[in-house]
C-alpha cells in the first residue's frame, strides 16, 4: 500500500499529494492534485522511473482491456453522466519506454472519470517536460461523500523527505 503526501500550492489552488510504491513498486509514484471543487488531475510523481535517468517515451495506450479503452469515456451534463468509474487501482493507461520498460498509471482515487490527456498520445514528451501542468494523464472526479477521505492517511513535507532519502540511500548502498 503507498502513502499519500500533501503540500499546498498557493499559485494554482491544488493540493499536492503523492501515493508512494504504487501497488508495492518501489518508486513507481503517482500524484494527484486536487483542486479545492473536488477534481482531481492524476500525473507522474518527480520520482517516478519514467521521469528519472533521461528516459525516452515510445508509446501511451489508454486501451485497458479488449473491451475497455478511457479514450472512449464520454461524460455530458452537471453530474457529469456517463464517466467511467474507477476504482481506486484501476488502470488508467500504459506507458512504454523506449527501452520497452512498461508502466501501468493507476487512478489512485475512486470517481468519475472525466478526461483523459489526449495530446500525450502526440506528444509523449509533454509528460517528461510538464508532468504536472499539459502533461497530465487524467482528470477524475471522486463521489462527493468521499472527496474528504482522500486526504486522510497523508505524510507531511518532512516524512516525505525522509521516505525519499532513505530510499535514496538504501539505492545506493552496496548489496
Amino acid at each position: 500500500m503507498g502513502f499519500f503526501y500533501f503540500a499546498f500550492n498557493v499559485t494554482n489552488t491544488f493540493f499536492h499529494f503523492l501515493f508512494l510504491d504504487m501497488k508495492g513498486k518501489p518508486c513507481e509514484d503517482h500524484c494527484i492534485l486536487q483542486h479545492s471543487n473536488r477534481i482531481c488531475v492524476i500525473t507522474l510523481a518527480e520520482t517516478h522511473p519514467i521521469l528519472q535517468n533521461g528516459r525516452t517515451i515510445k508509446s501511451i495506450n489508454y486501451q485497458i482491456s479488449n473491451g475497455c479503452s478511457r479514450l472512449e469515456n464520454k461524460v455530458s451534463g452537471k453530474s457529469k453522466r456517463g464517466g467511467q468509474f474507477l476504482t481506486d487501482f484501476a488502470p488508467l493507461c500504459r506507458i512504454t519506454c523506449t527501452d520497452e520498460t512498461e508502466y501501468t498509471i493507476y487512478s489512485c482515487i475512486r470517481g468519475r472519470l472525466l478526461e483523459v490527456k489526449e495530446n500525450i498520445l502526440e506528444t509523449p514528451n509533454l509528460l517528461l517536460e510538464k508532468p504536472s501542468t499539459e502533461g497530465y494523464i487524467a482528470v477524475i472526479l471522486p463521489k462527493f461523500e468521499e472527496s474528504k477521505s482522500i486526504t486522510e492517511n497523508l505524510l507531511n513535507r518532512d516524512e516525505f523527505e525522509n521516505i525519499v532519502s532513505k530510499r535514496s540511500s538504501a539505492q545506493s548502498q552496496p548489496s
